[in-house]
């Protein structure tokens, strides 16, 4: 019998949501393992260190491999599990397993620098008892602006942004996603009618609402 992965992480962080909603979506049975952020900070200590001396999580143990960086464990979890579960890679395309590195490339380098400034700023800083600075917000904000008009006309050519399926371009956008629609400018969202559809329809998925219910940075 194969030995279950193991994610080390907690519900409530976005790397971690990450790869969970894509252990999900491919139907693969994992084990959980909390890490203590805030009180032991077992992120910072030794044992966890040798797993990710960076520090960060999650963290994924397959047998005698160990993985962190929650992109490239989905990647792994996509191509190990490639007969099982929703394909999110599109592995019978070469076009489309392309265009899925291409737009989950832009999630990476356009889409996260521009929202998680907003999210640490407005959801982060005050957990760790700092003020928020409105004007890094702004600034952010503006740039966010920017590569969601890009997806509003991308999304008017294709359902999804690598294509007509759903695949880890869209998925790796849903943690910020999610938590970027508890703030104060979610409007930035719902005023471009096609990233708003777009969003409400990845963030309908059995996958996502597994996982969002722990995802609870910024509930009162």
């Amino acid at each position: 019998m194969a030995q279950k992965l193991r994610l080390h992480g907690i519900p409530m962080s976005s790397c971690a949501a990450r790869s969970m909603i894509c252990l999900h979506e491919k139907g693969v049975e994992f084990e959980l393992v909390l890490v203590d952020f805030f009180v032991a900070v077992e992120h910072k200590q030794p044992p966890f260190l040798s797993k990710n001396p960076f520090g960060q999580i999650p963290v994924l143990e397959d047998g005698n491999l160990t993985l962190f960086e929650s992109r490239a464990i989905n990647e792994y979890v996509s191509n190990k599990f490639k007969d099982q579960g929703t394909d999110l890679i599109r592995h019978d395309s070469l076009e489309e397993s392309a265009l899925v590195k291409v737009w989950a490339e832009v999630e990476s380098h356009q889409f996260h620098p521009a929202i998680y400034p907003i999210f640490y700023q407005h959801l982060l800083a005050p957990l760790y008892g700092k003020s928020s600075n409105q004007a890094i917000i702004d600034e952010h904000l503006e740039k966010l602006r920017m590569v969601l008009d890009v997806y509003e006309d991308r999304l008017g050519q294709t359902k999804y942004l690598a294509g007509d399926f759903y695949s880890l371009a869209d998925l790796h956008h849903m943690p910020m996603m999610f938590y970027f629609m508890k703030t104060p400018w979610g409007h930035v969202v719902n005023e471009r009618p096609r990233v708003k559809a777009w969003w409400e329809d990845i963030s309908s998925r059995d996958a996502f609402k597994k996982v969002a219910g722990g995802m609870t940075i910024g509930d009162k």
